[in-house]
């Protein structure tokens, strides 16, 4: 019920948002028609039609992305020919007179009742992409990873009740004021032709991807702060969470590219370990079940290997698993992929074999395990005692000493105290501890389904190669690409070289998940930052020269800035063609 309301509030906060704009035409366009006969059929069918859509989207994966761009395309033509209707009727004599005559009708039956008010809400829906929020962030998480449910919808639905509530009062309000300024001034015909032109401008920003691009990155900032302090006042659950943790999001609308702040599933940890038996397999172990791990101490580590937050957390649970593992603790880490890539189980046992990982590993590719324990972050810690119970858990990075802490408990609790000093671990490289305090950029994909703030002219272009170019000027964690690129669902792929990638970070530490299209190739590239060589502020994966080489599919760190987190402009060229870059992350 909590998250029902929370998802009910964060609809409602739209109303607040610039990425609301291109639908307030839509709305408008019958504000001085009576309300329950045009305004609550119009809002009922945007509200049904998004929360069926995004319901589809997040758990259909790419066939439902597909179907709805053919349904948004329908309702582009449908609200054109609205709006025509509107703004030129007389023009059915002349040349533009089949199209317009049926934009006319339109439009003339949506004001005739309920029916047709309906049907262009619905194309609403359709054309709405709210600017997803930790809320709205939330909700589209839980669809994904729970698979289709009940609850998903009915929180999708609430999501859009919020929103068509906030419209209905200023739709009321609106309809108000259009009526008295066309008593007082007589110009109604004016008004019915400016809110034809508003529908042909919105129809036209949407288009052109303006709702999800400008405003976008307009809104985010706006009321996430406030979504935030209603999710910790609301549902404390979804809330707790590192500041450092990563979440997966999938965008209701094709063209919607985002990544969430903040995610959760549908409630509480189960009391109880849950079966383990979803694994695809098992490396370092037989497979495992909770009857086997009955009397021990147990740590799941929910990781996924290109997940930098996973990589900072990784030296000390091995350091765990050595400290305490002839004391009865158990570490089992759970690999639930974020990328196709890491579904492969031969890139799998690779990363488990470079990062040094002995102890049990369970490959998650269809999350079963994930459902199970309701698991919401990458990276989560569940601690469990020596009866099998859940008595703890971390999500993201940090709190070391006092997760440690708990495994002593644990221990000493099955008969088996620790005394002495705590387990030591230093990461180094791309595992070394974030500066998270002074990182002002966010965890950033080029894939459009969850990609923002791009900045390159025109906009992406989705499935299709395309000539990009750089702008001149990238605003803070703005970025853009350069060369003949297919940008797909989640990756960007150079398709002729060279091909450049820019982005304006604030951070120590910049990292970019990459590879090769074909494996076994050596791509080439080289990193500059303000245009120069990186020098000492060079990463791992490159020398001071900026050069380096695309080997496998990981995570590559390009720059650690030796003076601490500083605004900086990154710039990656890639001599060669065949590159897949999936996202940024910072540290």
């Amino acid at each position: 019920m909590t998250l029902l309301l929370l998802a009910y509030l964060g609809g409602a906060l739209t109303i607040l948002s610039p990425c609301i704009l291109p639908v307030l035409p839509f709305v408008f366009a019958r504000a001085d028609r009576d309300f329950l006969r045009n305004g609550a059929p119009l809002l009922l069918g945007m509200a049904i039609t998004f929360a069926a859509v995004a319901s589809l989207a997040a758990v259909g994966g790419h066939w439902a992305v597909e179907a709805n761009r053919y349904g948004r395309l329908a309702a582009l033509l449908l609200m054109t020919l609205f709006g025509l209707g509107l703004l030129w009727p007389a023009l059915a004599e002349r040349a533009l007179r089949p199209l317009v005559a049926i934009g006319a009708r339109v439009s003339q039956r949506s004001g005739e009742g309920p029916r047709g008010a309906f049907m262009i809400g619905a194309a609403t829906g359709l054309l709405w992409a709210p600017c997803a929020g930790p809320i709205l962030g939330l909700v589209l998480t839980g669809a994904a990873l729970q698979g289709p449910t009940a609850t998903g919808s009915a929180l999708l639905l609430a999501y859009a009740a919020g929103a068509a509530t906030s419209l209905a009062l200023a739709l009321v309000a609106g309809g108000r004021l259009l009526a008295g300024l066309k008593r007082a001034l007589g110009v109604g015909e004016w008004l019915r032709r400016g809110l034809g032109a508003g529908v042909l401008v919105s129809v036209a920003a949407i288009a052109l991807g303006l709702d999800t691009g400008l405003l976008t990155r307009l809104s985010v900032a706006g009321t996430t702060r406030v979504e935030q302090a209603l999710i910790e006042r609301i549902h404390p659950q979804a809330a707790e969470r590192d500041s450092g943790a990563t979440t997966m999001m999938m965008a209701a609308n094709p063209s919607m590219m985002m990544a969430a702040p903040g995610a959760a599933a549908d409630g509480a940890t189960p009391p109880e370990m849950p079966s383990l038996d979803g694994a695809v397999e098992w490396l370092n172990s037989p497979p495992l079940s909770t009857a086997d791990l009955r009397g021990k101490v147990v740590l799941v580590d929910f990781w996924t290997y290109s997940c930098i937050n996973c990589l900072r957390t990784l030296p000390t649970v091995r350091a765990w698993a050595e400290r305490y593992r002839d004391q009865g603790l158990v570490v089992i880490g759970v690999h639930a992929p974020e990328f196709a890539f890491e579904k492969d189980l031969g890139n799998v046992r690779d990363a488990v074999r470079d990062l040094g990982i002995t102890y049990p590993v369970a490959v998650d590719n269809d999350y079963r395990i994930w459902r199970a324990f309701r698991n919401r972050y990458w990276p989560a810690h569940y601690f469990v005692d020596a009866q099998g119970r859940i008595r703890h858990r971390q999500f993201g990075e940090g709190n070391h000493e006092a997760s440690e802490t708990v495994i002593r408990q644990l221990l000493s609790e099955n008969g088996r105290p620790v005394s002495g000093e705590f387990a030591q671990a230093q990461g180094q490289g791309a595992a070394l501890a974030s500066d998270a305090a002074q990182v002002g950029s966010p965890e950033t994909y080029l894939g459009y389904d969850r990609a923002e703030n791009f900045a390159s002219p025109g906009g992406a272009q989705a499935d299709v190669v395309h000539g990009y170019a750089l702008p001149r000027q990238l605003d803070l964690n703005q970025w853009g690409l350069q060369g003949r690129w297919q940008v797909e669902d989640e990756r960007a792929v150079l398709v002729e070289a060279p091909g450049r990638i820019a982005y304006r970070f604030h951070a120590r530490d910049l990292h970019l998940v990459l590879g090769p299209a074909e494996p076994g190739r050596r791509l080439r590239f080289r990193v500059t930052i303000d245009g120069h060589a990186p020098g000492v502020d060079h990463g791992v994966d490159v020398d001071a020269a900026g050069n380096g080489v695309v080997e496998g599919q990981r995570l590559y760190q390009l720059i650690r800035q030796q003076g601490g987190a500083r605004e900086r402009r990154f710039e990656i060229e890639f001599l060669d063609a065949g590159l897949q870059a999936y996202a940024f992350t910072f540290g």
